[in-house]
């Protein structure tokens, strides 16, 4: 045993503790602490160790046996608590200096503050739970819409896992069945035909592929999209941000440039977070400042999954687009494929709103003064980028789940040319390993400690 992994065994030791409620002033506030220490903390704290699992109303006693607080304590022991230690949950006022003189008493008796994420990271390491749960704990925490809480209850309750889980096992049944051929090969058993196990890894990749389409769903609840509504001035931009947001975001006047740096709003079309930033005007200027804000506009729309290219209703064509705006702003505009031109102001020529096709680009002919076409944008949104509201199955998913279904998928997939093309299902067994190794990175059966320093260091202290 190496250094490190000496550190990392006494570290876990610890007993740790942290408060658990936001902070800023509330009726209740709430103090964790888990670790070999939790009774005999509890013993000095409370001056007794609470019946497993009640509530008990106690005082929270200092170092002279003053009372600091009087408030319920819960005690759970190990194993059956939620880090699968020793666990005592103390509920206390909920003001800032009353609940850091009651953690500071706790930290004196043994405890040391817990890092961000540690309480659930002790619990994936304990095997309370795999490692999707213990996002998934984050992501309910974080979830900003009904869609994204819904789907972050399903990975918490292990429907995520299960997929995987069972991949995996008929992944191992198919090992188990191709080593055996190969460690008999002498004997001319067959333990599987060429046939069954080609017919065994396409439906693995089936279900892949059906994983993926929802896990991408959870993706982009947790995630979203980010839009970037560029144009000319005086077009609009900041009227379709105020209109998209609901409130007065962006100051709208007559005056060209008067947008001169990045406005961020947030908002949610049927659970979808949508990341909207409102760009400078993009036109020939010697005013510096201005300047300032184009070139921060230009690299906005480099980011963007989405660029909503906002022009006037007087642009029919891509033709009159170019014509009029003879600038290498839109040059490096329109050679982008995430570009989608909104013609505004349809309400002066009292055009009908509507989604057409320019050459290359979608088109959505709308007035934001009148809300009119705005439905077309909000359901395009969603379709662009393949968002399917209420998607039978989905679940919180993060892009590293992406990624490692990603790789097993290309693992399998490169198995599967090998048998067919030579008709030797030995060779399939290096890619197996390789897709199962790949999967079991998204539970943790298979995880880097890199990996879980990163993720549980996202999560916030006291979970």
């Amino acid at each position: 045993m190496n250094n490190a992994e000496i550190k990392k065994i006494d570290f876990f030791r610890d007993t740790i503790a942290a408060v658990a409620t936001p902070s800023g002033r509330g009726g209740i506030g709430v103090i964790r602490l888990s670790g070999p220490e939790t009774q005999a903390i509890a013993m000095a704290f409370v001056g007794r160790l609470p019946k497993p699992r009640y509530a008990d109303y106690l005082n929270f006693i200092d170092v002279n046996g003053a009372c600091l607080d009087k408030g319920l304590v819960l005690y759970f022991p190990a194993p059956n608590s939620f880090t699968g230690e020793d666990v005592l949950e103390i509920q206390g006022h909920g003001g800032p200096f009353i609940l850091d003189c009651l953690l500071q008493r706790i930290l004196q008796l043994g405890a040391r503050l817990a890092r961000p994420g540690e309480f659930s990271e002790r619990a994936f390491l304990n095997g309370k739970l795999d490692l999707i749960q213990a996002e998934a704990i984050a992501d309910l925490i974080d979830a900003e819409s009904n869609q994204a809480a819904r789907a972050a209850i399903c990975s918490l309750q292990g429907k995520f896992s299960k997929h995987i889980h069972c991949m995996t096992e008929t992944l191992i049944a198919l090992r188990m069945y191709l080593e055996a051929s190969i460690d008999f090969s002498d004997e001319m058993i067959d333990f599987l035909k060429n046939s069954d196990v080609e017919k065994k890894l396409n439906s693995i990749l089936l279900e892949i592929k059906k994983i993926k389409k929802a896990a991408k769903q959870g993706v982009l609840l947790r995630e979203g999209m980010s839009i970037a509504i560029v144009g000319p001035p005086n077009v609009g931009k900041s009227s379709l941000l105020n209109k998209l947001t609901g409130q007065d975001s962006a100051i709208v006047t007559p005056v060209a440039g008067t947008t001169r740096d990045l406005i961020r709003e947030k908002i949610h079309i049927d659970g979808l977070p949508i990341h909207i930033v409102d760009t400078a005007g993009l036109r020939k200027t010697e005013d510096e400042i201005e300047q300032q804000g184009i070139k921060r506009s230009l690299a906005e729309i480099d980011k963007a999954d989405r660029i909503l290219l906002v022009v006037d209703s007087s642009i029919s064509s891509l033709s009159d687009l170019k014509s009029l705006y003879q600038m290498d702003f839109f040059d490096h505009l329109l050679i982008n494929k995430r570009v989608t031109i909104i013609r505004n102001k349809i309400d002066i020529n009292q055009e009908s709103e509507r989604l057409s096709r320019e050459v290359d680009f979608d088109v959505i002919s709308l007035s934001v003064k009148t809300g009119k076409g705005l439905s077309i944008l909000h359901n395009y949104l969603k379709a662009s980028i393949g968002y399917e509201c209420g998607a039978e199955g989905s679940f919180s998913a993060r892009r590293r789940h992406l990624q490692a279904l990603d790789e097993a998928e290309t693992a399998l997939t490169n198995g599967l040319q090998k048998l067919v093309s030579y008709q030797f299902p030995e060779l399939l067994a290096e890619d197996l390993i390789i897709a199962q190794n790949h999967l079991n990175t998204i539970t943790g059966q298979f995880t880097t400690d890199d990996l879980l320093g990163k993720i549980f260091s996202s999560f916030c202290i006291g979970k």
